[in-house]
C-alpha cells in the first residue's frame, strides 16, 4: 500500500487545511467542497486527512461498520449484540466518476430473490464509506443519477436499494468531501448545498513558497517511506489534537449573541433557507474546540461565515461565489454579541495556525478567490469605427448581453445512447419502462411481466406443485427504457459587421446566454466558434463549462465581413475531432447569425457547400434567424434548410413568445 503524503507537508493552504480539519473535529459540519486549478494539492490534501482521523469501534464481521455500542437494528448484517468490537482504521472511499449504480449503492440478486426468497446483497461504497469519508475527485462531472443517489443518502442518513419490491437499507452516515475544476463546469445547486463548507484553492505566486513545494514533493517521490517518518510527530501531534477538541466540542457554548450574528449573516447574504444558519453555528463550535475555548466568539462566526457561505450565494451558474468581507464586518459589527467572552488575542485557529504546529511555513500566498481562468477571446482589442458588412475590418468594443429568458427547449431527433441528462431522446438505465429484452450481462432493471411471460408457460414441465412461480435463469427479462441525454451543443455565432449594432448584438448575446443557461440546466457540454473578418475561431473548445462560454461570449468583439464558410467549416472540424473522444455523444449545432456571407471568392456557394456537409453527416442544425428591419431577405431560412435544420427568430426562441403559441395553435389547428 503506497505511504500517503503526509497533511502536515502540504505548503500553505491555510483554508483547505482548516476547512478538512473542522469536519474531522465535527462531521456535523458537512463535507467540503474544494474548489480550484489544477495542480493545488487538493486531492493530496483530501487523502492525507483519512490518516489524521481517529480510529472507529466497529462490530467485527459487519460489512457495514455498525458501531458496538449503538448497533443499527435494520443493519442487513444484523441482529449485533450491544458490547465490544474491534477498532479499525478511519476508511476514504473514493467514488469515480464513472462508477455504476450498482457500485455505489450495492447491487442485490435478483434471480435469488425470485427463485429462492433470499436477499442476497453485496455492500457498494456507501456502505464502506459509513463512518468515514466519501471522497469524489471531480465531483462536478458525476453523472445526475449518481448525484440523486448521494443527495437521499446524505439528507437521510441510509441508502435503500429497491429491486421489484424487493430493498434493503443499511446506515450511510459519511463525511462528503469533493474536489472539482471550475473551469470543467459547475455543480447543481441541490449538491452544492449539501457540502457544508467550501473552499477556493490556487497556487502561490511567492517564489520561495513554490520552491518549498517541489522541494517537499520529489522527496516524497524519492522515499515516501522515509519523507512520511520525519514528519510523524508533527502528524501525531495534529492527531492528537483532533481527540482533544472532539472530546471538547460538546462543552463549547454557542451564546445568543453569537446565534444573532449568525442569523443576521445569513440574512444580510439573502442566503436561501436555513441550512446556512445551522452549518455556521457547527462550524463555529468547531472553531473553537480546535482553539481549546469552550466559548464561541465574534472570530469564529466571521471564519464560518466565509468557509460556510460563499458558495451558497450563487443565483445562477455564471456567478462567482465570493463574500464581501467588508459587508461580512459591518454585519458583525451591528450585531455583536454581549455575551462574548473578551477577545482571545490568538484567533480562532490558536498560535500554531490549523495545523497545531506542524512545521509549516507561513502561508504568504494570496487569499483564497475566484479561480477560474479569465477569458482570452477579446483580450487584444483594436481600436477604431465599426464598418458596414463586407468593408474592411473595423472593430467595435463588446457589448454587454441583454437580459436573458426562458427559452425552448431545442433537441436532437430521433433517440441516442448518450451521457444522461436532460435534453434528447435517449435509450437509458433510467426513465420510463418501454420493453423488455433478455439481459447481456448482470440484471440490474427487471421486467418482472416480462419475466413472469417468460416463465409461465413452462411450470407443468418444471414440476410447480404449490403456489410459487419457478423462475430460471432464461425466464429473467431486462427492462428497455427511456429517458433524456445530454447533448454536444455548438455554438456558431456570427460576430462581423452586419451583427454589429449594439442594440441588436446585446439582444442576440442574450439570445445565446440564454441558450447557455439552457444547456448548463440540461447538463449539455458546450463549445463556441465565432466568425467575423476573415477567419473564424474556436473561442471555447467543448466544454462542460457552460459559465466559460459565457465569458467568452461576453469578451466578445464584433465588426469587419461574413466568412460564413469558414465559421461552418470550423465548427464541422471541431465535431468531427469531438466525435472521436465521445463517439456516443450527438451534436446540436446552433448557428447565430442573420444569413449574410461576404468576403472572398463566391462566399453565398462557399457557405452553401459547407452548409451541406452538415447535412449530409445528419447532424442536428437550428439556425437562429438574426436579420431585422422591415426588408427582410430570408437568407438564415434557406441557411437552415441547406443544413437540413430549422430556423427560429429571436422572438421565436422564447419559450413564452406570442409568435410561438400562433404557430403551435396555427400548427394544432391543422
Amino acid at each position: 500500500m503506497t505511504t500517503p503524503f503526509p497533511f502536515t507537508a502540504v505548503v500553505g493552504q491555510d483554508d483547505l487545511r482548516l476547512a478538512l480539519l473542522l469536519n474531522a473535529v465535527s462531521p456535523a459540519v458537512g463535507g467540503v467542497l474544494v474548489r480550484g486549478e489544477k495542480g493545488t494539492a487538493k486531492s493530496t490534501a483530501v487523502r492525507a486527512l483519512s490518516a489524521l482521523l481517529p480510529e472507529v469501534a466497529v462490530v467485527p464481521g459487519c460489512r457495514f461498520s455498525c458501531a458496538p455500542s449503538a448497533p443499527d437494528p435494520a443493519c442487513p448484517d444484523g441482529p449485533h449484540e450491544s458490547g465490544g468490537g474491534a477498532a479499525r482504521p478511519a476508511r476514504m472511499v473514493e467514488l469515480p466518476v464513472g462508477a455504476s449504480e450498482d457500485r455505489l449503492v450495492g447491487a442485490l440478486d435478483i434471480e435469488r430473490a425470485l427463485a429462492e426468497g433470499v436477499k442476497a446483497f453485496e455492500p457498494g461504497l456507501l456502505a464502506d464509506a459509513h463512518r468515514g469519508i466519501l471522497y469524489v475527485d471531480e465531483v462536478n462531472l458525476l453523472h445526475d443519477h449518481l448525484v440523486d443517489l448521494l443527495l437521499d443518502a446524505a439528507a437521510m442518513g441510509a441508502s435503500y436499494v429497491e429491486r421489484e419490491g424487493v430493498s434493503v437499507r443499511h446506515a450511510a452516515r459519511f463525511l462528503l468531501v469533493g474536489t472539482m475544476n471550475p473551469e470543467e463546469g459547475e455543480l447543481r445547486p441541490q449538491l452544492l448545498d449539501r457540502f457544508g463548507l467550501t473552499v477556493e484553492v490556487a497556487a502561490s505566486r511567492e517564489p520561495d513558497q513554490r520552491v518549498e513545494v517541489v522541494r517537499r514533493r520529489l522527496a516524497y517521490d524519492d522515499d515516501p517511506a522515509g519523507f512520511a517518518a520525519r514528519w510523524a510527530e508533527e502528524e501525531a501531534a495534529v492527531r492528537a489534537r483532533i481527540v482533544a477538541a472532539r472530546e471538547l466540542l460538546p462543552s463549547v457554548r454557542l451564546g445568543d449573541g453569537a446565534l444573532r450574528q449568525i442569523a443576521a449573516t445569513c440574512a444580510a447574504f439573502e442566503v436561501d433557507g436555513m441550512r446556512a444558519d445551522i452549518v455556521m453555528a457547527r462550524t463555529a463550535t468547531a472553531l473553537a474546540a480546535w482553539a481549546g475555548r469552550t466559548d464561541v466568539l465574534a472570530e469564529d462566526v466571521r471564519q464560518a461565515a466565509l468557509l460556510a457561505l460563499p458558495h451558497r450565494r450563487r443565483r445562477n451558474p455564471f456567478d462567482a461565489p465570493g463574500l464581501d468581507e467588508d459587508k461580512l464586518d459591518e454585519t458583525l459589527e451591528e450585531f455583536g454579541g454581549d455575551d462574548d467572552p473578551d477577545t482571545d488575542p490568538d484567533g480562532p485557529d490558536g498560535p500554531d495556525g490549523p495545523d497545531g504546529g506542524g512545521g509549516q511555513p507561513p502561508a504568504d500566498g494570496p487569499e483564497g478567490g475566484d479561480t477560474g481562468t479569465s477569458p482570452e477571446a477579446g483580450e487584444s482589442r483594436e481600436s477604431g469605427e465599426p464598418q458596414p458588412a463586407g468593408a474592411g475590418s473595423g472593430e467595435r468594443s463588446p457589448v454587454g448581453a441583454a437580459e436573458p429568458f426562458r427559452t425552448k427547449v431545442l433537441s436532437v431527433p430521433g433517440i441516442g445512447e448518450g451521457a444522461a441528462g436532460r435534453r434528447s431522446r435517449a435509450r437509458t438505465e433510467h426513465g420510463r419502462t418501454t420493453g423488455a429484452r433478455r439481459p447481456g450481462g448482470a440484471l440490474t432493471k427487471l421486467h418482472l411481466a416480462a419475466t413472469v411471460r417468460a416463465a409461465a408457460p413452462h411450470q407443468r414441465a418444471r414440476g410447480r406443485s404449490g403456489p410459487g412461480l419457478v423462475v430460471r435463469r432464461d425466464d429473467l427479462r431486462q427492462a428497455t427504457r427511456e429517458g433524456r441525454e445530454s447533448n454536444l451543443v455548438l455554438f456558431v455565432v456570427d460576430a462581423s459587421g452586419s451583427m454589429a449594432a449594439r442594440q441588436r448584438m446585446s439582444a442576440v448575446k442574450g439570445a445565446v446566454v440564454s441558450l447557455l443557461l439552457d444547456a448548463y440546466q440540461r447538463r449539455d457540454k458546450v463549445g463556441l466558434v465565432t466568425f467575423r473578418g476573415s477567419a473564424a475561431d474556436v473561442a471555447l473548445p467543448p466544454t462542460s463549462s457552460v459559465d466559460a462560454a459565457a465569458a467568452r461570449l461576453e469578451s466578445l468583439p464584433t465588426g469587419g465581413r461574413t466568412p460564413l464558410a469558414a465559421g461552418l467549416l470550423k465548427a464541422h472540424d471541431v465535431l468531427r475531432v469531438e466525435r472521436l473522444r465521445d463517439p456516443a455523444r450527438r451534436a446540436l449545432v446552433v448557428v447565430v447569425t442573420d444569413g449574410r456571407a461576404t468576403g472572398g471568392p463566391e462566399p453565398v456557394a462557399l457557405a452553401s457547400r459547407a452548409a451541406r456537409l452538415f447535412a449530409a453527416d445528419g447532424v442536428a442544425s437550428v439556425v437562429v434567424d438574426c436579420e431585422s428591419g422591415p426588408v427582410r431577405l430570408g437568407l438564415a431560412g434557406r441557411l437552415a434548410g441547406e443544413l437540413g435544420g430549422s430556423a427560429v427568430t429571436l422572438d421565436e426562441l422564447r419559450a413564452d413568445s406570442i409568435a410561438g403559441l400562433v404557430k403551435d395553435v396555427q400548427r394544432r389547428a391543422a
